[in-house]
């Protein structure tokens, strides 16, 4: 009997690589997310620092006009900033969640070549097994005959 070939180790091998593909996307989105992520923490730190800066300076007796003006709007800027980074990571936590359905589906379709793999694997184990079965059984039947002829 042949041995056996799964037939669609082709179709199993594209959607394995198709599947990997998927995964370095996904670590892709997941890598600039998290850079995204501390950016956006350092530039809340920076505000934080300056509205504390801001707050001192008003503190003083002597405010220089020119000082606060000059960081009233470096605080807009760093707000918009603020505000377009949020954006952003919103945009990547849909993205990585789009990747991951992806990725989820793209590993289901290699399991179920798997699976198919497997059963038929185990298919042809039985057949094998039926078939030694039957030789064992012309032999033995052989065997009785050519005894019970020299008998």
């Amino acid at each position: 009997m042949a041995k056996f070939r799964f037939r669609l180790s082709t179709l199993r091998k594209l959607r394995a690589t198709h599947r990997d593909e998927m995964r370095g996307k996904l670590a892709e989105a997941l890598q600039a997310k998290d850079i995204l992520q501390r950016q956006l923490a350092d530039l809340k730190i920076e505000l934080h620092n300056l509205q504390t800066t801001r707050r001192k300076a008003f503190e003083g007796s002597a405010s220089n006009v020119n000082q606060l003006l000059e960081t009233q709007r470096y605080h807009s800027v760093l707000r918009a900033q603020e505000t377009t980074m949020e954006a952003q990571v919103d945009l990547l936590v849909a993205e990585v969640q789009r990747r991951r359905q992806a990725v989820t589906e793209a590993n289901r379709e290699v399991l179920i070549l798997d699976n198919l793999e497997k059963r038929q694997l185990e298919a042809n184990k039985l057949k094998r097994q039926n078939s030694e079965i039957k030789e064992f059984d012309e032999i033995a039947a052989r065997r009785k005959e050519a005894t019970d002829t020299w008998a």
